[in-house]
């Protein structure tokens, strides 16, 4: 019995501690009461659902979302973060389904240094948003040319190698733009709504990957067996 619980332990570490040398951090999203190691708040109800490729949590896109007391790119001059999900076609037209945002220390209330990823939906068909802020340094990264049908499952990305913010669906790069930003400070996350509880998201996430340098295409996350479009 003893032996078995050392096992699941040691499993359970293997999911919420860096990796890739130290440089990297993954959440799994495969139950609601903790995502990462960390405990979660939890508004409205989002449900663990099965997929042919494991667990996953799905949002309703009206009331369902996560709160995460860790800001995972904090004091990052560089970065890569990464997100496995599945948008729905049914959402509303403006989504943001994950939000990292910096905390004033003094006052403990969110400040407008933030990283998001966000969806626009059109017709059926998505497209990618991404955004970062520090200090007077911002900038968006909206493509809405590039467009991609939902109910399917993706891996989408945002790189920033200290001059330049890029944003990709699987491998195909959607846009990007010069950026100076310097290193966010601490905070918290929020998952399937921006922090101030606007724009909800309707889909489902898989997992995310938070990597503290800039990573080429090659080295990105592959979809799971069984998420191929």
């Amino acid at each position: 019995m003893i032996a078995r619980l050392l096992v699941l332990l040691a499993a359970a570490v293997l999911i919420v501690s860096p990796i890739a040398g130290g440089d990297a951090e993954i959440w799994m999203f495969n139950q609601i009461s903790a995502v990462g190691g960390y405990p979660t708040h939890v508004l409205g109800h989002p449900q663990v659902i099965d997929t042919p490729f494991g667990k996953a949590v799905q949002f309703n896109g009206a009331s369902d979302a996560l709160f995460i007391d860790d800001h995972p790119l904090a004091g990052a001059a560089t970065w890569t973060w990464e997100v496995i999900f599945r948008p729905d076609a049914d959402g509303n037209p403006e989504q943001r389904f994950f939000h990292l945002s910096v905390l004033d220390p003094a006052t403990g209330k969110d400040t407008d240094d933030r990283m998001l990823f966000e969806i626009r939906i059109v017709g059926g068909h998505w497209c990618l948003d991404s955004f970062a802020q520090t200090g007077d340094q911002k900038l968006a990264l909206l493509n809405r040319q590039k467009l991609y049908p939902a109910g399917k499952w993706y891996r989408v990305t945002a790189v920033y190698d200290g001059a330049t913010l890029k944003n990709y669906v699987g491998d195909d790069l959607q846009g990007q733009g010069p950026l100076r930003l310097a290193p966010q400070a601490p905070g918290h996350a929020s998952v399937g709504v921006r922090i101030n509880l606007v724009d909800y998201f309707k889909g489902a996430i898989y997992e995310s990957r938070f990597t503290r340098r800039a990573l080429p295409v090659t080295e990105f996350l592959q979809l799971p067996a069984g998420a191929a479009n």
